[in-house]
């Protein structure tokens, strides 16, 4: 796909890409200088170690080496290819695309995951319209969502719909559509058994599941005829498939998401009314974890946009358990968590309608508190029984005991300290056992970072250290102009930049840089080095191969230039910093090749023929190597 789009056209796309607007979508930055920072979206980053570079437009993270540019970001976080990146990127800053639809042999192309996802596009405009057109849609599925008082707007915002009670409505539809009967029933919106194809949600009103940046990846629907109470289930949801999996994704966030990010805090409640109330209130950083437990995939996409998490549940028993059960796993986290408990009878979605959001947000403040102040007020303040109450406490020094940092765990032992009546020290000295469980738990299910290998600093590399060191120097400085004045053996004077000069000097010996990728990277910076306006840093930044582009970022974007974001060099010291990069390659290539002739040697055994060979041949290489020394001691 991405052969359609014109070079012109992907430039254009680059020109008007903001690399900070991106990144932002998905992940909460911080003015850091001259840079951004946040937490890194590809691992499990506790501080901020993801840069954003406005002025190189590109990323990097410096725990796990994962960057590159705004279009390899996407294609990384999103999991889109090329063409999709740039088509995202196209609709956000408003550049038309001459090839907007597929053919039917693009169509047979594409992967199964996109397949499902266009599906799963359809459905939701589908069920949206029968709910806005159909008469059955209208007198059904609208009248509910009236009832439940929720405006015209709002269902525009969550795209909300009606599934027509015929159980093959949608099947029909969808096939008259073009859409084929497998990707149906993988996305879950059809379901197959021994007596044929049929719709999954017919008769229920459509709750649509967009994931971070906007995909419809599942739907949740609601039954409405009360004949069928105890019967058949009042919600149904999508199971789980390959773009969609319950304990990854979070109803409402990709609606919430830049209210989070302003507010810095996002509510959590547990259905999808709650969510939609609440943004009809005028609250929109309220998300729902629906239909699932809290779990820790759910915590990590919440953190990438605010560290502050506030439960809002019901008072009633099933409310104060979902706030139990999620308390540790945010602790753990380093979450700043608080909870809410709303007034007897109530859940998000009534109290909502009663309040203003200002009257809401107002009884927040008042009542919002933090989990030693909820588990004492839950397990401990009205317990007469002894153990129950000893168990009680034992709860919340256990969770004081997930917690990372040592500064709030010594605060809030202080405060269940006064809240409990029971000494700071025998507190403090049962965290301390808690904490060894808990450490002991994580090695022995192997906890692990992310190891870094090819995106390591260039200074830590060995082997191909210098390879890559010259490699940089040809994505930063390619097309400078070392040496202007070259005398051919013709007569004529030429000019030899960056990469043409090293590719003249490896090439006097035979060698290259000892890696497929580093070779591709030389030959296309001399091979473009005529095109005039080449500069090679824009190039290899841009490039469609993700791994150039993400090793352009990266040996772009290192920690000794972070501060200095542009270092200032000219001809003269480029040329010198070359000439001294040849020298140590050489001097790398000789060390290797005199290692492996050791090696060898130890192998040849007895046979003296191939030890003499191999002997003349290491001292050869050795005079080569000293004399080379000589020249870089110069």
């Amino acid at each position: 796909m991405s052969s359609h789009i014109d070079r012109a056209t992907i430039d254009k796309i680059f020109d008007a890409t903001n690399i900070v607007d991106v990144v932002s979508e998905f992940v909460t930055l911080k003015k850091a200088g001259v840079n951004y920072k946040g937490l890194c979206p590809f691992h499990d980053d506790k501080t901020p170690s993801f840069m954003v570079s406005p002025s190189k437009q590109i990323c990097k993270c410096f725990s796990c080496g994962e960057g590159g540019n705004a279009v390899s970001f996407l294609m990384k976080h999103e999991q889109f290819t090329y063409s999709e990146a740039l088509h995202w990127l196209a609709k956000k800053y408003n550049i038309e695309i001459a090839e907007t639809e597929y053919t039917e042999a693009e169509k047979r192309q594409r992967s199964e995951r996109e397949s499902m996802l266009i599906v799963n596009e359809w459905a939701m405009k589908y069920f949206h319209n029968i709910l806005k057109s159909d008469p059955n849609g209208i007198a059904t599925g609208k009248q509910y969502f009236r009832s439940r008082g929720i405006r015209d707007d709002i269902i525009e915002k969550f795209q909300l719909g009606f599934a027509l009670e015929n159980n093959n409505a949608l099947l029909r539809a969808a096939k008259s559509a073009g859409y084929q009967e497998e990707f149906l029933v993988k996305t879950g919106l059809c379901i197959k058994s021994e007596r044929g194809v049929f719709d999954r949600f017919a008769g229920r009103v459509m709750f649509p599941w967009l994931n971070i940046s906007g995909k419809v990846v599942a739907f949740g629907g609601r039954k409405l005829d009360a004949a069928t109470k105890g019967v058949q289930q009042k919600y149904v949801n999508s199971p789980d498939s390959d773009i969609y999996h319950k304990e990854r994704e979070l109803y409402g966030l990709y609606q919430a998401k830049k209210a989070v990010t302003k507010e810095d805090v996002v509510y959590l409640v547990e259905g999808y009314t709650d969510v939609i109330s609440m943004h009809q209130c005028g609250i929109e950083n309220t998300v729902a974890n629906s239909g699932t437990a809290l779990s820790i995939h759910q915590i990590k996409l919440l953190r990438r946009f605010t560290n502050n998490i506030t439960l809002i549940y019901d008072r009633d028993e099933a409310g104060m358990h979902a706030a139990m059960r999620g308390i540790d796993l945010l602790l753990k986290e380093g979450v700043n968590v608080r909870i809410v408990l709303l007034p007897e009878g109530q859940d998000p979605d009534s109290f909502s309608k009663a309040n203003t959001a200002q009257q809401f947000k107002e009884y927040i403040t008042k009542h919002q508190g933090d989990f030693v102040q909820f588990k004492v007020y839950a397990l401990v303040k009205n317990e007469t029984d002894a153990t129950k109450r000893a168990e009680g406490i034992n709860s919340i020094i256990q969770s004081i005991a997930y917690i990372p940092d040592d500064v709030v765990r010594a605060s809030f032992i202080s405060e269940c300290s006064k809240l409990t009546y029971i000494e700071e020290r025998t507190i403090k000295s049962q965290v301390e056992k808690f904490k060894k469980g808990v450490h002991d738990t994580r090695r022995s299910s192997g906890d692990k970072r992310t190891s870094v290998e090819t995106m390591e600093e260039p200074s830590r590399l060995t082997g191909k250290g210098m390879g890559l060191l010259l490699i940089r120097e040809i994505i930063r400085h390619g097309e400078i102009i070392i040496y202007p004045n070259v005398v051919q053996e013709n007569g004529e004077a030429t000019s030899l930049n960056v990469a043409q000069y090293i590719d003249y000097d490896l090439g006097s010996d035979n060698l290259d840089l000892g890696n497929s990728l580093y070779n591709q990277i030389l030959l296309e910076a001399v091979n473009h080095s005529s095109e005039e306006g080449f500069v090679a840093e824009k190039y290899f930044l841009q490039h469609e191969n993700t791994e150039i582009n993400r090793l352009a970022a990266s040996l772009i974007l290192t920690a000794r230039h972070v501060e200095e974001d542009t270092e200032q060099e000219n001809p003269d010291s480029i040329r010198e910093k070359i000439m001294k990069l040849m020298l140590s390659f050489r001097m790398e290539y000789l060390d290797k090749k005199l290692s492996e002739l050791k090696a060898q040697m130890k192998g040849a055994g007895s046979n003296m023929e191939t030890i003499n060979k191999l002997v003349n041949e290491y001292q050869g290489i050795q005079e080569l190597r000293n004399a080379l020394s000589k020249a870089m001691g110069k």
